[in-house]
């Protein structure tokens, strides 16, 4: 795995956290740079809602999963290898969350993911959550790193929650 440089205001960042930080040789640390607050949150870009619900029967794109797996993945044999649960989060928190959770598995290695995003109220056909995220991944850069959305077996969450399948890195 390649290692990310860190960029300017991580490195100010990082001074600036470590600033009453004695070091060990006894020497004064340099005095922290400004740093510059992060964007707001209104400058994340989240995809249209789409209304429509999934059918919960079939794989929500992109891409051929064998049967053998689809079958594993519908009777919760899979193993799951991360989890995030989005319950509480409005869609900009939801939507950041899963963005860099998903980053952060596929840069780890990681396969079976397990996305809580609730039923949501049933009169409504769901959760705009549940009906958001398989959506927010297929728009996402991440698109092409995902085998399969499906949802989770009963004993992951049922309908409530999704499994997400990356893809293997070669």
């Amino acid at each position: 795995m390649a290692r990310r440089r860190a960029t300017e205001s991580e490195k100010a960042l990082w001074r600036l956290a470590m600033r009453d930080v004695p070091r060990l040789d006894g020497s004064a640390a340099p005095p922290p740079e400004p740093v510059e607050p992060p964007p707001p949150a209104e400058s994340i870009p989240v995809p249209p809602t789409v209304p429509a619900p999934a059918k919960p029967s079939s794989p929500m794109q992109p891409g051929p999963v064998d049967r053998a797996t689809l079958e594993r993945l519908r009777r919760g044999q899979f193993t799951v290898e991360a989890r995030i649960d989005l319950h509480g989060m409005d869609q900009r928190q939801a939507f950041t969350a899963l963005m860099g959770f998903v980053d952060h598995s596929a840069r780890a290695g990681r396969r079976a993911l397990l996305v809580i995003t609730g039923k949501g109220p049933s009169n409504q056909g769901g959760g705009v959550l549940r009906r958001n995220v398989p959506q927010w991944l297929m728009a996402s850069s991440f698109s092409r790193a995902i085998l399969t959305i499906v949802p989770a077996h009963p004993r992951h969450g049922g309908e409530g929650a999704l499994y997400v399948v990356l893809r293997r890195r070669r």
